[in-house]
């Protein structure tokens, strides 16, 4: 699985103001946004979990390669058993989560396992946020844009409020594709802003280029 754009905006745009100690990766992949965190934050305890086992020990080998081993560990286990025994709340909490909804399945059951939805539910997703985070916790996703209603109207049934949203665009002329949204236990005022990737083929924005530059070899 390659990195996608999706990983990259989630991992550079995820609100850290609260200073996290602790984070948790649901369905980390093969760990970009683990990687992105341990850079961006001082959190002491980055754990991920991951139920394919492929992308599991694709995510181990990163992390190990990476100056940052010592702070980072991947579970190999899905939502519902790491949920059975928390051991621990955190401070930040994200997920990529995985969202085709379309009745058609591949050949491929990893892809499939990453790219739909039954994979993970969002019901399952917010509901382990809400048991997991702590006090002061963030939850960060990204999401079709077309599910971001039914997604913070399912997060406000578990007392989570959104307190910052970015709708990204592929281009100035193309429909929102995504949602970023940022959920705490406490209600705020919610600050709603836009994104766009590209002005042209390979013709970054500023904007996008200011937020994932750190992350890019060449931008």
């Amino acid at each position: 699985m390659k990195v996608g754009t999706d990983g990259v905006l989630l991992g550079a745009w995820c609100p850290i103001d609260n200073n996290p100690y602790s984070v948790l990766d649901i369905g980390a992949g093969t760990g970009i946004l683990s990687l992105m965190l341990v850079q961006r934050s001082k959190a002491e305890q980055i754990d991920a979990i991951e139920i394919d086992e492929n992308a599991y020990e694709q995510c181990v080998e990163n992390f190990e390669a990476s100056p940052w081993g010592d702070r980072l560990f991947c579970f190999h286990a899905g939502l519902d058993e790491f949920v059975e025994e928390p051991e621990d709340k955190y401070d930040l909490i994200v997920s990529n989560p995985p969202f085709y909804t379309e009745d058609f399945k591949t050949e491929n059951t990893a892809r499939d396992l990453a790219r739909f939805q039954d994979a993970m539910p969002f019901e399952d997703l917010v509901e382990a946020a809400h048991l997991l985070l702590s006090e002061n916790g963030i939850f960060a996703v990204i999401i079709p844009f077309k599910e971001e209603e039914k997604f913070i109207a399912l997060a406000k049934d578990f007392e989570l409020h959104p307190f910052k949203i970015t709708r990204v665009k592929g281009t100035p002329t193309t429909e929102i594709k995504r949602s970023l949204l940022a959920f705490s236990k406490t209600q705020k005022q919610t600050l709603i802003d836009e994104l766009i990737i590209e002005t042209a083929r390979h013709q970054y924005t500023e904007e996008y280029i200011d937020l994932t530059k750190d992350f890019y070899l060449k931008m």
